[in-house]
């Protein structure tokens, strides 16, 4: 990991940043939206070090490093940063980050975060493509950073669901907000506890959420089957843990389309319809057989030697 310094510089940037604005969460009392002003640059800062500190583990994984690996680590560096400036700028203002164009600084600053979500996006989805050109351990391990990075791009797409203005929105001309976290419900309503997610209507941090901590999930899930390897036998094949690898994924992808679903439907989490309900039952059961095959089908090849996924990861998210 030591190669990808701009990474782990700003992994650690980013922990530094998320104790000042804990610090800030105790001693300011302003709120924004209903939520303590420094509560979004805390998620964001704690966001954005996991996430540096999970592309430079996976980015040291390939046997060959390149400039172009280099250059998409820079970029999501120099996008974090501009983004958590922006953050960072305007909750010391006051004001809200994301969807605020009430004043020319406000649109401008909104337009900047865009850019640079951007840019992220686009130098994440450059270096999955340099992780599926290369082998990264066993094969267990190189599918769970490659579907991990998929599905993680798949929920960073999703926050473009945000930038569609409401309703109320349009009827007021677009002139201080466009976008929004909730779905049927203004912003800033009751929410859950730590998240911050609406509890009366949709959300769609919720599925941006899933998707993103899909990139540090599936690599450690699968250190805890190699964990656990020494205590049952059936997990030290390496089909079955390549197995098992793949049903993980195919139920966040899943979980990914229900929480879409319903947040797009207006429905808070915490208050699941019948149709959400049988829906996640489904993919519960189906998650449930497709383990039990996983590791009830016998192979012929034994397990080659264990090579575990750093535990130093960690997870958390912006919203």
């Amino acid at each position: 990991m030591s190669r990808y310094r701009s990474l782990l510089a700003f992994s650690w940037a980013m922990a530094a940043l998320a104790a000042v604005t804990a610090v800030g969460l105790i001693v300011d009392e302003r709120v924004v939206l209903g939520a303590p002003v420094w509560f979004k640059p805390f998620k964001f800062a704690v966001s954005f070090a996991a996430y540096g500190l999970t592309l430079a583990w996976m980015l040291s994984r390939r046997p060959a490093p390149g400039r172009l690996g280099d250059r998409a680590a820079h970029v999501v560096v120099v996008s974090g940063l501009i983004e958590m400036a922006v953050i960072t700028g305007q909750a010391l203002r006051g004001r809200r980050s994301h969807f605020n164009v009430e004043t020319p600084l406000d649109r401008g600053l909104f337009i900047v975060m865009g850019l640079t979500i951007v840019a992220l996006w686009t130098a994440t989805l450059v270096i999955a493509v340099l992780l599926f050109r290369a082998r990264l351990g066993d094969r267990a391990t190189t599918w769970a950073i490659r579907l991990g990075l998929l599905i993680a791009l798949a929920g960073l797409a999703l926050g473009g669901l945000m930038l569609m203005p409401t309703p109320e929105q349009q009827a007021d001309g677009l002139r201080t907000a466009v976008g929004a976290h909730s779905v049927g419900v203004p912003d800033g309503g009751p929410a859950m506890p730590v998240t911050g997610w609406n509890t009366t209507g949709g959300d769609l941090r919720i599925p941006h959420f899933v998707g993103m901590h899909a990139l540090q999930a599936l690599p450690l899930l699968l250190y805890g089957i190699e964990a656990l390897a020494g205590r049952f036998a059936r997990l030290r094949d390496a089909r079955v843990r390549l197995r098992l690898v793949l049903v993980a994924a195919g139920f966040l992808t899943g979980l990914l389309a229900v929480v879409t679903w319903q947040a797009l439907r207006g429905q808070a989490l915490v208050r699941p319809d019948a149709a959400t309900l049988t829906a996640l039952a489904a993919l519960a059961a189906a998650t449930g057989l497709a383990t039990y095959a996983a590791l009830r089908r016998r192979t012929a090849t034994p397990a080659p030697g264990l090579t575990a996924p750093s535990p130093t990861l960690t997870t958390e998210s912006p919203a």
